[in-house]
């Protein structure tokens, strides 16, 4: 998806880019009237469309209609955008369109939720926002089943049902040059000692490494902790232990070779 050129039958590589200034005086003529004044709009920040959906790549969907979906939100926001509010029309656009999209994905997954749970679910986020309002604070889960007259916990699972799967590689923290990804959360309990022994003996490479670096490599492979288990347990952040394994996997690379 990143590296395609052509999306939807557009070339990407000859959107047009749009200043602050420009969006605004496009949206006065809109709002005036001016239909080909809303065509620039929605073309001019097509890009914004292009730089999202490069976030919901890796799930096996078609860019193209991962790009049409997130036209329609586009455009959505661009019809219902205010002018007169203070706030950049990128920040009410973006949400729009990640928004639309996440719906596409939720009714087209592979694991089909019922259409029974699907509306429970936009009830209680319905019922979440207006207790929100009334009471100034988020409402428990309780609250909202009182709310909605339905037993709490039908109202975990409709949640559950329609959260997205997300990829073990999407990064969840950045520090610097250094990322974090899911499946660095993910507690290891296959690559046990016994298993790399069985497989391949690396204790001579391993020889080759600081003491730091053994034991991040022996509390990560052997021991089955996670990156924020052993930064916990060395005192160093989960960043630093990230980058001192992929060094230490680097050394041991090429030791091999």
């Amino acid at each position: 998806m990143i590296n395609k050129v052509e999306i939807a039958n557009i070339n990407t590589s000859k959107l047009p880019k749009l200043n602050a200034e420009k969006n605004k005086e496009l949206f006065i003529r809109m709002k005036n009237g001016d239909e080909e004044a809303r065509e620039e709009l929605i073309t001019g920040n097509l890009r914004l469309v292009l730089s999202i959906i490069q976030r919901f790549g890796g799930r096996g969907e078609n860019p193209d209609d991962l790009f049409q979906v997130g036209v329609v939100g586009l455009i959505k926001a661009i019809d219902n955008f205010d002018i007169t509010l203070d706030v950049q029309m990128s920040t009410y656009c973006v949400p729009m369109i990640i928004g639309e999209i996440r719906r596409y994905l939720r009714d087209n997954n592979i694991v089909r939720v019922s259409r029974s749970i699907r509306d429970l679910a936009y009830k209680v986020l319905q019922s979440k926002e207006k207790l929100t309002k009334e009471t100034g604070k988020e409402p428990t889960v309780e609250e909202i089943a009182k709310d909605l007259g339905v037993e709490k916990e039908d109202i975990v699972v409709s949640l559950d049902a329609i959260q997205d799967p997300i990829s073990l590689q999407e990064p969840v923290y950045n520090e610097g040059n250094d990322s974090i990804y899911v499946m660095d959360q993910v507690k290891d309990k296959k690559n046990t000692d016994e298993n790399w022994a069985e497989n391949i003996t690396i204790s001579e490479a391993i020889e080759h490494l600081s003491n730091k670096e053994k034991s991040i490599i022996d509390k990560r492979f052997f021991k089955g902790r996670t990156q924020m288990e052993v930064a916990a347990e060395i005192g160093i952040s989960q960043a630093q232990v990230s980058r001192i394994e992929k060094n230490a996997l680097m050394h041991i690379k090429r030791f091999y070779k």
